[in-house]
């Protein structure tokens, strides 16, 4: 806010008023969370419903899965169950049950055995870094397809000062996230900001303006509010997201080894990326080799931004080659 009000003084009044609205405004109760149906190391698969061949949403571990299920208009999960598969949503849960897990781990550890456990092949849909890790899992077990949403790879494509100011931050937060055992939401969430600040700000800005009560208000601050939730990022997972993809770029140089193999982009079941093309979180250019399809929107806006439209007609094509 600092930043953008040495440039726009009353762009940043405006945004002062927008978080004053946001922080007062009343929150809608949440629905009870859907019925698990396997468990794995705290983790679950919950039941989004529909019938047919499995498919598995792997949402990243930074924020909490409910992205993916926002609200009964906008939900990717009720959105796959409609074309005609049996979705299930991967709800990572307690961090405190995964305290020693890296991101490797994660996969080997709890990924994994919740795909054994389903009896069949499935194809998973992963978002953000859970792309990353669904790549993953499908070069270690067989999976019917795999489909990516804005999920990097090649993390050498981020921009040279994005990977910059992530070692910055790590560098000044790496002992107090090893002596916690986790590297706080707080923490990752102004690393976030810094990508883009004035957008940050202008967001708020605009949420000034939007009329109390109404519909848009309150898909602002269900979003806003998953946006600054989550939990903590054990410290391991933090280390090598960190130092091993984003500094090293283990993954986009064919050096990240999971289960013991070295992790590739090209698996053998049938693949696509779906980018957002303005997105600065997982820029396109970061995507994993193969069929690409570049959808005009930011990295939240193509889950649940008008774009979604356009993200479903190619998600319906990929999973079920009879939609139109």
């Amino acid at each position: 806010m600092r930043q953008v009000s040495e440039r726009e003084p009353e762009l940043a009044r405006d945004a002062l008023a927008g978080l004053r609205a946001y922080a007062a405004a009343a929150r809608a109760e949440r629905p009870a969370p859907k019925p698990e149906i396997a468990r794995a190391g705290g983790a679950c698969l919950r039941d989004h419903g529909g019938s047919g061949p499995p498919a598995i949403l792997i949402p990243s571990l930074i924020n909490p899965p409910r992205i993916l299920d926002l609200d009964e208009q906008v939900s990717l999960a009720g959105a796959i169950a409609a074309m005609g598969r049996h979705a299930m949503l991967l709800d990572w849960g307690d961090a405190r049950t995964r305290s020693q897990l890296d991101v490797a781990g994660h996969v080997e550890q709890i990924l994994l055995p919740l795909l054994r456990g389903i009896g069949e092949p499935a194809a998973l849909v992963g978002y953000c870094l859970g792309g990353t890790m669904a790549i993953a899992a499908a070069n270690l077990i067989e999976c019917e397809r795999v489909a990516t949403l804005a999920a990097p790879w090649n993390f050498g494509r981020y921009p040279a000062a994005s990977r910059s100011a992530l070692q910055d931050m790590w560098r000044h937060s790496q002992a107090s996230a090893q002596a916690l055992g986790a590297l706080p939401m707080e923490v990752l969430q102004a690393a976030f900001w810094s990508l883009d600040p004035e957008r940050t700000v202008r967001k708020f800005a605009e949420f000034a303006r939007v009329p109390a009560r109404s519909p848009e208000a309150a898909r602002f601050i269900s979003l806003e509010d998953w946006a600054n939730e989550g939990e903590p990022l054990p410290y391991p997972a933090a280390r090598e997201l960190i130092e091993d993809l984003f500094g090293a770029d283990l993954p986009g140089t064919g050096a990240w080894h999971v289960g013991g193999r070295p992790m590739r982009d090209g698996v053998d079941a049938p693949s696509l990326h779906l980018t957002a093309e303005r997105d600065r979180i997982a820029p396109a250019a970061t995507a994993a080799a193969g069929e690409t399809i570049g959808i005009a929107s930011g990295h939240v806006g193509m889950i649940v931004g008008s774009a979604r439209a356009r993200l479903h007609q190619e998600l319906c094509r990929f999973l079920d080659p009879a939609c139109r």
